[in-house]
């Protein structure tokens, strides 16, 4: 139970973090998309707020040129005929100013709200002119306030040269510009918290799906299920049936091998036994006793191969698994059956969760030769134990967490020096021939433990003989 939960959760945690790396993918996009056009409808909105200021501006500038080039009016109609009392009010912040550039001194004609104070020329400031003849530009104005400034040079002749500005508050358009922002601020976080809501809703859900597969592949690699099964979206729907014709094409391919196996093993066994028939009949015969000698190792490496290849064959099988205590207990009744006359006693335990990934035949086949070979040498006691280790299972390719099963096997008998340990490994070696057997019982087990991805070691047991160990991927 504890393995299928963390099994679920790995699944959970990978679709979970798909959802998180598009959740935080889509909410950046979204940020970064509204940052910019917020920044470009402020821009906008500001040249907008401009250019209505600029044309207050280029009226009261043109009421200006207008009086000055009407110098016959009396003096004192002369730069009265702005209408806007703020002229008129000191220090305002709205001003005009009107120079006469061609004389010795600058006669300079301003308004009230001017005071004793001028204006800075734009000129001055390295401004040029645009296409309708004037500049436009910012200054600081005499009480230190921030003026949005027209100026105008105007050429009369022999009337005089003069250069004209009015300039305004540009408060009114920072404030403008500033209240905009404001409202614009307020309006896309409303929109960004409702996108995000919409982009968790649209993920979560829409990667639904997803999950379920996910959670389905994990079910049919640990054995629970065989297919992908319940109803997907149509985007989903091609992964799904895929997924399921790879299943079926896998078994296909499996029971083929298992097929072609039988097949040679019955082709190869037949003549073999034909072989042994005629050498028994010749009793006696130093060549037949020989033919028979080898008939009975190719009988061996024959049995030895065609496991090896129907065993590759079962691994590829998905989704195969099986209950370790189960299976050793039953080893454990035939072995004492077996071994009844030399009444060996065998101990068993076993964590009742243990499983293995992998056919039950093929874990009887490793346990049983290692068991059984305990139970040759041993002088009273055989000691069984199956453990489940998860702190230090191994990663799978996909990230997930696979729990090791390790099942040790002790005798009490003489045990092993390390030369002989290495020896017996080998396939068709064997320390004491009164001992029946082919020498092959322990190569199995290598082999089979290398091809499920596992390992045996061999070592002295903590009752006086050998101790087997055998680790194998769990579930």
């Amino acid at each position: 139970m504890d393995t299928r939960q963390n099994q679920r959760e790995l699944a959970n945690r990978r679709t979970s973090s798909l959802a998180t790396r598009l959740f935080v993918s889509a909410t950046a996009w979204v940020v970064v998309i509204l940052l910019i056009t917020g920044i470009v409808l402020s821009s906008v909105y500001r040249a907008a707020s401009e250019r209505a200021f600029d044309r207050r501006l280029n009226l009261y500038l043109r009421t200006l040129v207008a009086d000055v080039a009407t110098p016959d009016d009396p003096p004192d109609h002369q730069m009265q005929s702005l209408g806007e009392p703020l002229f008129e009010l000191p220090l305002s912040g709205w001003y005009w100013q009107v120079t006469r550039t061609d004389g010795e001194k600058p006669d300079i004609r301003a308004s009230r709200s001017l005071w004793d104070k001028k204006l800075p020329k734009l000129e001055e400031r390295g401004i040029g002119l645009t296409a309708a003849g004037i500049r436009i530009g910012y200054v600081d104005g005499p009480e230190g306030q921030t003026l949005r400034m027209v100026e105008r040079p105007v050429d009369l002749g022999a009337d005089g040269k003069f250069l004209v500005m009015v300039a305004g508050d540009a408060s009114e358009i920072f404030e403008e510009t500033r209240a905009f922002d404001y409202y614009l601020g307020g309006t896309f976080a409303a929109l960004s918290i409702v996108l995000v809501l919409t982009t968790i809703f649209q993920v979560r859900f829409g990667l639904a799906p997803l999950k379920r597969i996910s959670d389905s592949i994990a079910d049919i690699r640990s054995g629970r299920a065989e297919r992908l099964e319940g109803v997907f979206p149509v985007e989903i729907a091609p992964l799904a049936r895929e997924t399921n014709a790879l299943i079926d094409a896998n078994r296909e391919i499996v029971e083929r091998a298992r097929t072609h196996v039988g097949n040679l093993a019955h082709a190869i066994k037949t003549p073999l036994s034909v072989i042994v028939n005629e050498a028994s009949a010749r009793s006696g015969d130093a060549f037949a006793e020989k033919v028979l000698e080898q008939t009975h190792v190719m009988r061996d490496q024959v049995a030895h191969h065609l496991e090896r290849a129907s065993i590759a064959a079962r691994l590829t099988i998905i989704g195969t698994v099986t209950e370790v205590a189960p299976a050793i207990d039953a080893l454990r009744r035939t072995m004492e059956k077996i071994h009844r006359d030399r009444g060996i006693v065998i101990e068993v335990e076993a964590d009742m969760s243990a499983k293995f990934r992998g056919e039950r035949q093929d874990i009887e086949e490793m346990v049983g030769n290692l068991v059984d070979n305990a139970c040759k040498w041993a002088e009273q006691r055989v000691f069984i134990e199956v453990l489940v280790e998860r702190a230090g299972a191994a990663v799978r390719a996909g990230g997930e967490v696979e729990p090791m099963l390790r099942i040790v096997v002790d005798d009490d008998g003489r045990g092993l020096s390390p030369a002989e340990r290495a020896k017996v490994s080998r396939r068709g070696q064997r320390l004491d021939e009164s001992k029946p057997g082919s020498g092959l019982g322990l190569s199995i087990v290598v082999d089979l433990a290398a091809l499920y991805g596992g390992s045996l070691t061999l070592g002295t047991a903590p009752i006086g003989g050998l101790r087997a160990e055998l680790v194998l991927p769990g579930v």
